[in-house]
């Protein structure tokens, strides 16, 4: 760190900063109850995602056997030809949001496969969008606690450390100034005394 200059030019740049870093402050807690509100909303909507898919995967074990089936469910009876995603921004952090999926079916004969391919599928394409919208939440989170932790360290930087440490400066110019002035005053009468005596 720079020595401190003991200085009016010096005091005035310490007041100057102390002014920006209480200006900036109240938008830096701001911001970070705002990341804090949604990181919170995130969570709840992966706990929902969670317990749709785990009673998701409750109603695959019903069917758990049919798929076992030899040539029946193929993995390329489905797959997924586009994922629409797009971008969202929360307290100045981009996040995806995910919009949507589209799937393709295998074209396959009716008569030949068993009814239930049908019923199988749909629930294979409702997995598969749980998924992909729990992976978009999980980079959500992952970015919004990022920014998080970078906003909390700034607001503390602020509040513990660059703000007492301006008022800290201040004072110690003001001190000093203070005491040079006095000091001023008083060769300034001894300077008068000794004029007046030599006269």
């Amino acid at each position: 760190m720079a020595k401190l200059k003991l200085t009016k030019n010096e005091q005035k740049k310490q007041k100057d900063s102390l002014k920006m870093f209480q200006r900036y402050l109240p938008t830096l807690m701001l911001k970070k109850q705002q990341l804090q509100a949604e990181i919170r909303t995130v969570d709840i909507r992966v706990t929902e995602l969670r317990n749709i898919k785990e009673r998701t995967e409750e109603s695959f074990k019903k069917w758990i056997g049919i798929f076992g089936e030899e040539g029946v469910f193929t993995p390329s009876i489905l797959r997924i030809t586009k994922l629409k995603a797009g971008e969202g921004n929360i307290a100045g952090v981009s996040i995806p949001v995910f919009e949507g999926a589209e799937f393709e079916t295998e074209v396959y004969d009716l008569i030949e496969k068993p009814l239930w391919l049908d019923m199988a599928v749909d629930n294979m394409k409702k997995a598969l969008s749980l998924d992909l919208e729990m992976q978009c939440l999980e980079e959500q989170q992952r970015r919004l606690r990022k920014e998080l932790q970078t906003t909390s360290q700034r607001v503390n930087l602020f509040e513990k450390i660059k703000i007492p440490e301006a008022k800290a400066n201040i004072k110690k110019i003001g001190v000093y100034l203070g005491d040079q002035q006095t000091a001023a005053v008083v060769r300034g009468k001894i300077s008068k005394r000794g004029m007046e005596r030599a006269q």
